[in-house]
């Protein structure tokens, strides 16, 4: 009881701490106003809507790049294996390369407009000329896919980064000539000259990267592709350089704001709002796709129908059967997908850059799955194409599933900071949230193998398992539940129930996640 009542002063303590600071920065923030001819604050509006318009526009530009993988078309006749070794090394690379570069944009997105809280009508039409650029990414991701020897688009890529990052850095200039646009802690605070040069000095990294990626591909284009995807790992390269740095020469001084904003710490904190709607965009816009084939290649033509079946609409539809069933499992399996992914964040209370690269390689994963949609009913039943198909996307599904269950430990590793007291590692909804994340991962594994063993049976056991797995879900409870009773009475059958045990006195003796690890 002692201990609550030190905890209860503390508490207050830092509650009253927190209020005097927050007048004060309102006091501050009230006397930052534009005293040199600058726009009034009143001219200003929240950028919630602007950056929800940001976030679909983007989810559905790093979705549609799988349209033209997803095209692709491969002869009944030619060996699939050879033929997805050649897609493996050009579309599909150059798709999930392009798709993570979109997220890399997006992320520093989120990272300006966690520094630009307010907008004018200058901000608002910079952010539009970012996003036509952004728009225009796919027909260059065309050209790199159908040409890949051709530098053209990687200029034209390239060229594009560049201006986005000019744009973003004049936007940074501007928001801080007008201090009132920017986040509080940045108004109240005496170093602004530094975080405007220190951000200015993170935004052009990327167009310098790129810079160096156009020249190389004058002189080798293979280095240029592997320049950009550098581009998405850039952040823990710069990482694991300063780290290098501090080892052999010690280490340099920074200012006390940059752990504030624009680091490379892999916990850096990003907006979860935003994180969760461009993940709800690209789920919904990969669930949308898979009907486009359907509306496009399964509506027979009128004088087929007339002829071929005599009028009945119902027997030629009957042909298409398979592609119905392919629809409909896929789209259980985006929306199971979203609906794990929906539970993870339900639970989560911050998210970090680490946690939202592994959620970015998740829904590239996801936006894979039109491909998948595709290959499953494209060739003859009981063909080898068909048999490699149905393993290309048990593949997809498993790693789609597997970085949301990464998403989940990483968590795991600071769960007092990032994740709901219930899922703590030994909290009452831990396994269950376990089993929520492991079940698709498991099940296309198991699929997969099930496929090579009874090969002449795939496309039944693939289609068995996309049934299955959604009243999985809704028996998912009472077969954990079932499952740790069986377990405890085998292993510890002189156990006490744990619901016997104060919920308190479970929380206080349990040993922290990463604590375990270590």
């Amino acid at each position: 009881m002692e201990d609550n009542g030190e905890d209860v002063d503390v508490i207050e303590q830092h509650v009253e701490e927190e209020m005097e600071k927050g007048g004060a920065r309102r006091l501050t923030a009230s006397s930052l106003s534009p005293s040199d001819g600058g726009e009034a604050p009143g001219s200003t509006q929240s950028s919630h809507r602007l950056l929800n318009y940001s976030d679909a526009l983007i989810s559905i530009i790093a979705t549609v790049m799988i349209l033209p993988v997803a095209h692709t078309k491969v002869e009944d006749n030619e060996e699939l294996r050879q033929s997805f070794q050649l897609l493996l090394t050009t579309k599909i690379g150059v798709y999930l390369m392009t798709f993570l570069i979109v997220t890399v944009a997006w992320a520093a997105h989120i990272r300006l407009f966690q520094v630009i809280v307010r907008i004018d009508d200058c901000l608002a039409l910079l952010n539009l000329a970012c996003m036509m650029l952004i728009t225009f990414l796919p027909y260059t991701f065309s050209l790199m896919a159908t040409f890949p020897a051709n530098i053209l688009g990687i200029l034209l890529f390239c060229g594009c980064v560049m201006v986005i990052g000019v744009i973003q850095s004049v936007i940074v200039l501007y928001a801080f000539s007008r201090p009132f646009l920017l986040n509080e802690q940045i108004q109240i605070s005496e170093s602004q000259t530094f975080y405007k040069h220190h951000i200015l000095k993170v935004i052009m990294r990327v167009p310098i990267m790129c810079f160096f990626a156009s020249i190389f591909s004058f002189i080798f284009f293979q280095l240029s592709y592997v320049l950009l995807a550098i581009i998405i790992f850039l952040p823990y390269i710069s990482q694991c350089l300063k780290w290098i740095r501090n080892k052999t020469i010690g280490p340099v001084a920074e200012s006390p704001d940059t752990v504030l904003f624009y680091t490379y710490l892999p916990n850096e904190p990003l907006s979860k709002d935003r994180v969760e709607a461009f993940s709800d965009g690209v789920y919904a816009i990969v669930a949308t796709l898979l009907i486009l084939d359907i509306c496009e290649d399964n509506v027979p033509d009128p004088t087929v129908v007339q002829k071929k079946f005599g009028g009945s609409l119902i027997a030629a539809l009957q042909v298409y059967g398979p592609e119905y069933l392919a629809y409909f499992g896929s789209f259980a399996t985006v929306g199971l997908l979203w609906f794990v992914h929906h539970s993870l964040f339900l639970h989560v209370t911050k998210t970090t850059r680490l946690m939202g690269l592994l959620n970015t390689f998740s829904l590239a994963f996801v936006g894979g799955l039109p491909l998948a949609y595709q290959l499953t009913d494209e060739f003859p039943r009981n063909s080898r194409n068909e048999l490699e198909a149905i393993q290309i996307s048990c593949v997809i599904i498993f790693f789609a599933g597997i970085f949301q269950l990464a998403i989940w430990v990483v968590a795991l590793y600071n769960e007092r900071e990032t994740l709901h007291p219930y899922v703590h590692y030994g909290g009452r909804e831990h396994v269950f949230m376990l089993a929520k994340l492991a079940l698709y991962p498991c099940v296309a594994l198991a699929t997969f193998f099930f496929t090579c063993i009874l090969s002449k049976f795939s496309a039944p056991i693939f289609h068995l398992m996309e049934i299955t797995v959604p009243f999985a879900f809704l028996l998912l409870r009472i077969l954990v539940r079932v499952g740790l009773a069986l377990l405890r009475l085998i292993f510890c059958p002189s156990r006490p129930d744990l619901r016997t045990v104060v919920e308190e006195e479970v929380d206080e003796t349990r040993v922290p996640f990463n604590a375990l690890i270590t």
